[in-house]
């Protein structure tokens, strides 16, 4: 029964997450400087190469805000962008791009952001705490010294300086990769899947090594904790070999908060990654929302956020359902 109310409890704080983060997404954009529909019947003009008269413009005016959901007051338009957004998934248009739905062009992006994200966190994490964890468990070994300044280095530098480095010592000084990926249209064949992991490379490295640092440091300190415990000690007192001790003993009680801390750091996550797709010029949502907010498409920025929002939502979520598998006080709290 209480593990019912735990897993109705998460849900309810997942929707009230994404009922105010698509709240604060649609009022957010009306903040920023420009008119969407002014930049568009500029662009036509200019296109045409002649200027519309004001009884054309205030037409073009009135179908573009009746298109786009800018029709009404504030509130009114609030209304209308929830219910498409809740019950139909429906960002309308893209400005920039029409008359080609929001939702299409999310749907072509995602599968690149999702590769990337999910994928690098992964290997950084688990690499990451692998390492942390040899690293405490024999925390008196000389390189367990190296690991941890390896970690202390690697840890406070940002997403960009990251990839920058990246970027001059990989693709400039040692040009091994191409400074700007290319991906290829085409067929699903071997050599397309080696391209596409080849011009993935240096985003991937980024997003690794942005997130190792941490995942060692806070492991190691784990670790060297759990090993003093009075039950590794009698583990150790019983003859458990090492191998035991560390993996069963130590790692397993100090998976915990790193688990945790993995889902509070998923924002942090999703935003290096969305700037490094930026940086690297890389075909994901984070290219999207860079190209929305500098042409003032408030759809498809709209779209782009809110499709990051739920992504970041949905998998703190899981990993929240995950966790009694995990922590044996809430699985055995039935």
């Amino acid at each position: 029964m209480k593990l019912a109310q735990y897993v109705l409890q998460r849900f309810v704080t997942y929707l009230a997450v994404l009922f105010i983060g698509i709240t604060i997404t649609f009022f957010l954009p009306r903040l920023m400087p420009g008119d969407p529909i002014n930049n568009y019947i500029s662009q036509v003009q200019s296109r045409a190469g002649q200027t519309l008269s004001p009884e054309a413009t205030q037409q073009l005016r009135d179908s573009l805000a009746q298109l786009y959901g800018l029709q009404g007051d504030l509130f009114t338009q609030y209304l209308g962008f929830l219910s498409r957004v809740f019950l139909h998934f429906d960002f309308g248009p893209s400005f920039t791009s029409y008359p080609e739905p929001v939702s299409t062009i999310l749907i072509t992006a995602l599968p690149w952001t999702a590769g990337l994200l999910l994928t690098t966190t992964l290997i950084s994490w688990l690499l990451g705490n692998l390492i942390g964890l040899v690293a405490g468990y024999f925390n008196k070994h000389p390189a367990a010294t190296v690991l941890e300044i390896f970690g202390i280095v690697l840890y406070p530098i940002p997403y960009y300086i990251v990839a920058l480095t990246v970027i001059v010592v990989l693709a400039f000084v040692f040009p091994i990769f191409p400074l700007t990926p290319t991906f290829l249209p085409g067929a699903e064949t071997f050599a397309r899947i080696g391209s596409i992991l080849y011009n993935s490379f240096l985003p991937a490295l980024t997003l690794v090594l942005a997130g190792f640092g941490w995942n060692i440091l806070s492991m190691k300190a784990l670790a060297v904790a759990t090993k003093e415990e009075p039950y590794v000690q009698f583990a150790r007192l019983k003859g458990t070999p090492d191998w035991t001790r560390m993996t069963g003993y130590v790692f397993r009680n100090a998976l915990l908060p790193q688990v945790t801390a993995l889902v509070l750091s998923l924002g942090t996550i999703f935003n290096g990654a969305l700037l490094t797709e930026m940086l690297f010029t890389y075909p994901g949502v984070g290219l999207l929302m860079r190209t929305a907010a500098g042409a003032g498409d408030y759809n498809l920025l709209y779209g782009a956020i809110t499709m990051a929002i739920i992504a970041v939502a949905t998998a703190a979520f899981v990993l929240d359902l995950c966790y009694p598998l995990l922590d044996p006080r809430i699985r055995l709290a039935r």
